[in-house]
């Protein structure tokens, strides 16, 4: 069984999560510049066993597309091409921006960390792919 990529894709930058290889547990792995994504994407899935990639589909409180999704569909058509072989999974990703500021909160994080966008990617993607994992129990 291999590991599951998580993205949480913005214009800027994406947060990046990955599980263990049983597929039970989410980690933060970083944030990567978007510009960069796809060959930091081919260099992971290169060194590690990667089955599946979940992308987050922002959508807006009512369940519309959000603005980014006309990206997030260019960037999946290159990154298919690339990567033909390669599972992706869209998951909604509505509030996980709101729940990962929530979760640094709470683990009493300085407001200075709490304000670090990368960090927060990061968390979000982490977010997105333990919601996943835990749809599939």
């Amino acid at each position: 069984m291999g590991k599951i990529v998580a993205l949480d894709y913005g214009q800027k930058r994406t947060g990046v999560a990955m599980t263990d290889p049983l597929q039970m547990i989410a980690s933060g792995v970083t944030t990567v510049s978007t510009p960069e994504l796809l060959n930091f994407l081919d260099e992971l899935i290169g060194q590690e066993d990667i089955t599946r990639i979940v992308v987050g589909e922002p959508k807006q409180s009512r369940g519309n597309a959000s603005g980014v999704e006309t990206q997030i569909m260019a960037f999946l058509q290159k990154f298919q091409a690339r990567q033909p072989g390669m599972e992706v999974v869209r998951f909604d990703e509505r509030f996980t921006s709101k729940m990962a500021s929530r979760a640094m909160l709470d683990a009493g994080l300085k407001k200075k960390k709490r304000q670090d966008k990368a960090l927060v990617d990061q968390i979000s993607a982490t977010i997105i792919l333990q919601d996943y994992l835990n749809t599939k129990l």
